[in-house]
């Protein structure tokens, strides 16, 4: 059994350049389980950036300052390390603005986070404001947490407050995903087999839960418009939800095992989802066809090897904003970068117990976590895009696959648009 095609020489592929590491302090008590980290997150505005550092504590850091401390004192620290030199905000909130570090204990275990920002043209979906006990503005940035006991806490990014407690879910909330429209519209994902969504400009009142999903639910994504909702979880299950209307748009079928992750393109044209089946999918949401497979083992294994235990499951996928790239995280100890036009890795990286993955604000860095609650970063493969895939990208924000396809133009084209060739 081998990592990639036969065709492709392992030696030739390029390393990833290290950027820095973020140690988790050691376990009390030496406790072996609940150390996980679960879920990596970049603040929208690249300002801050997030991870769970296991036994109940997430660590927030301004994530232009820990960026210089890793040029300034190598690429290894322990977060709890005094040579991180990360000011901590007074109690007073003052300087709102200005990243500070917090580290928030948020009361049990941390399974996801997901950051919220809200704009100004979208305050208009909150109906008489000056009733409401917190007042959204053009500068609100906050982060949700999901808890083992199944509740989702929404903390104040600058100061590090509690803000909202929402409790509803049954079990576990595995998955948090706000619309990128600046609604603060939050979707949570649960072991209790349900997603449930979330007004927080509304006091975090709940306005609908989608049902459909026969086991737990893993992941959920929104497409970049915030009209499109990704699920994912155990069965073998990928949902699309219509977000305006809240009901199901289609099933995706093709994966033979659980399905741990998903996250669409910058322009909403392609969706990918990671499985324990050792596959990444490509898919086109739009139509629900898969266009690429990125193989994590190869010969690629027969359906029912693929649905047991075969060493290569994959943990978590993330797209690029260039989206060109994508990244995936398996259980060979691997990180690979992958070009959305190329069956095989184009960059890797070595990376033991990983969980999850997360590419920066900019795209130029991959965070991921491990189940130490521990974090590594490493440089991107980058590249200038060309001219016809930004102008593809603008065409795809805006026009589905049917629109595309009815367009009078030539083939050939039709087919670089939809991402065929």
């Amino acid at each position: 059994m081998a990592s990639f095609p036969p065709r492709v020489n392992e030696k030739e592929i390029v390393r990833s350049r290290t950027i820095g590491e973020l140690l988790a302090p050691a376990a009390p008590f030496d406790k072996k389980c609940g150390r996980e980290n679960w879920t990596v997150a970049f603040a929208p505005d690249g300002s801050y950036f997030a991870w769970s550092q296991g036994h109940r504590t997430v660590k927030l850091v301004p994530w232009s300052q820990c960026l210089q401390n890793f040029l300034l004192h190598g690429t290894k620290n322990v977060t709890n390390s005094s040579s991180l030199r990360l000011p901590r905000q007074n109690s007073d909130g003052g300087q709102k603005n200005k990243p500070r570090e917090h580290i928030i204990d948020c009361g049990d275990i941390v399974w996801s986070l997901a950051f919220g920002s809200s704009v100004p043209e979208k305050q208009s979906r909150c109906v008489n404001i000056e009733w409401h006990r917190f007042r959204f503005g053009q500068d609100q940035l906050l982060l949700a947490t999901g808890l083992n006991n199944g509740r989702i806490k929404i903390w104040d990014v600058y100061t590090g407050k509690l803000l909202l407690n929402l409790v509803d879910h049954t079990e576990v909330v595995r998955d948090l995903t706000f619309a990128p429209d600046g609604s603060l519209i939050l979707v949570s994902a649960s072991r209790d087999k349900t997603l449930r969504v979330w007004d927080l400009k509304d006091d975090g009142n709940m306005m609908k839960v989608l049902r459909g999903h026969q086991n737990w639910v893993y992941s959920c994504a929104f497409s970049p418009d915030s009209s499109m909702l990704c699920s994912v979880g155990a069965s073998k299950a990928v949902f699309l939800w219509n977000m305006d209307k809240y009901t199901m748009i289609r099933k995706l079928e093709g994966h033979h095992h659980d399905v741990v992750a998903c996250d669409f393109s910058p322009d909403g044209a392609l969706l990918a989802t990671a499985s324990y089946d050792t596959r990444v999918y490509i898919w086109d949401p739009h139509n629900g066809d898969i266009l690429m497979e990125f193989g994590h083992l190869f010969p690629p294994p027969t359906p029912i090897f693929a649905g047991g235990a075969n060493d290569r499951w994959v943990r978590s996928v993330s797209f690029s904003h260039d989206g060109l790239h994508v990244a995936s995280l398996a259980d060979d100890k691997m990180v690979r970068f992958w070009r959305i036009d190329e069956d095989y890795p184009v960059q890797v990286a070595p990376l033991s117990n990983g969980l999850c993955c997360a590419f920066s604000t900019d795209g130029s860095v991959l965070a991921a976590g491990t189940h130490d609650g521990s974090v590594y970063f490493w440089a991107t493969p980058r590249q200038v895009p060309s001219l016809q895939h930004l102008c593809r990208m603008s065409v795809r924000r805006v026009m589905p696959t049917q629109e595309v396809q009815e367009l009078p133009i030539p083939s050939k084209l039709l087919e670089f648009l939809s991402y065929r060739i």
